[in-house]
């Protein structure tokens, strides 16, 4: 059996996460012991696969649950179904994987590369299937203004705002030495909070739940341990450093 914790750690899908799949029917625990703690065994575990691969297909969380209910949902089949699709997917992460490393001969070697080629292989329904996942677990309302905010900015102002945060990771790479309450690192953070004001007005609380997410889920945690080792959790302690200063203010 696997509490909410241990069974994070396995997939990489946030505790706060499972805990909304529990809410809305999708993700039911096997068990509650009398702690509270949610269990969840094989069953759960064959379920959250599926509701893991369904997700790679881009399907809503109702959607999912709805099928998954289904009295005549058989297990197999919807497994070849899912191995098609990620057969089919396999194409365009090639075109990704391309994409890299044209990317990488234009930095290192210094070969023409176009803003088109730039974004070749990303598509406009990858990045409303992102949409998507964000609106199921955070404010539709904040989510959107968001999305509508970065359509507004030109490809010269998006590409200058992704230079911009990234060169606020790599600024905290470099000081990562430090105590999160240096001056510097601090410094750091305010630029990091000016970044994400271009795009929604962040409470105190988003703003810790951001460096909670940068743990949590896998995907955010591989992205910062990119641009260095354990910089997800230096980061969260900076950050909760930060919303300290702002909150007693």
């Amino acid at each position: 059996m696997y509490t909410v914790r241990k069974l994070s750690r396995l997939t990489g899908i946030t505790v706060r996460t499972l805990h909304y799949y529990d809410e809305i029917g999708l993700l039911k625990p096997t068990s509650i012991g009398e702690n509270g703690y949610r269990y969840y065994g094989e069953d759960a575990l064959f379920r959250l696969q599926q509701i893991l691969f369904f997700r790679e297909m881009d399907l809503g969380l109702q959607a999912i649950r709805d099928i998954l209910d289904e009295s005549g949902f058989d297990q197999a089949v919807a497994l070849k179904a899912h191995r098609g699709a990620l057969q089919a997917r396999i194409g365009r992460l090639n075109a990704l994987v391309q994409t890299i490393d044209a990317t990488l001969r234009h930095l290192e070697e210094g070969t023409t590369m176009s803003s088109q080629d730039m974004f070749a292989g990303f598509s406009e329904e990858q990045q409303a299937a992102y949409a998507r996942e964000a609106e199921e677990l955070y404010d539709p309302e904040l989510v959107r203004e968001s999305n509508r905010r970065w359509k507004s900015y030109s490809k010269e102002e998006q590409q200058a705002l992704m230079q911009e945060t990234g060169q606020v990771y790599t600024d905290l790479a470099a000081l990562s030495g430090r105590d999160a309450t240096d001056p510097a690192v601090q410094a750091v953070m305010a630029r990091w909070h000016q970044s994400i004001r271009r795009f929604y007005e962040p409470t105190p609380e988003i703003l810790r739940g951001l460096g909670d997410l940068y743990n949590q889920d896998a995907r955010f945690t591989a992205f910062f341990d990119r641009v260095q080792p354990g910089l997800a959790v230096y980061m969260q302690r900076a950050i909760n450093v930060y919303v300290d200063g702002l909150e007693s203010k």
